[in-house]
């Protein structure tokens, strides 16, 4: 049995919306850039607490980020922030 992931879609991406604006519009250990699904969008867990972090921060993210893009700006944003620190 044969199973075919679908292909991405494109369209998910929205173009010049950002994230951790003042006013919201409607792992592993391994470099992201080396993620066999790095170049896919972003998640939803990902997009959502990069969201926060931004906000934390004072700063506006790009929306349209891949997964590999995001996880970079999640661990700058951590760092700069001190979440996650235990």
């Amino acid at each position: 049995m044969s199973e075919q992931h679908p292909e991405t879609d494109t369209h998910d991406r929205r173009e010049g919306e950002t994230l951790g604006s003042p006013t919201p519009e409607s792992g592993a250990e391994r470099d992201p850039q080396e993620w066999v699904t790095g170049d896919e969008p972003m998640t939803g867990p990902q997009r959502s607490y990069l969201d926060n972090l931004a906000r934390q921060a004072g700063e506006e993210i790009p929306a349209d980020l891949n997964k590999a893009e995001a996880s970079e700006h999640i661990e700058r944003l951590r760092e700069k922030t001190g979440s996650g620190d235990s």
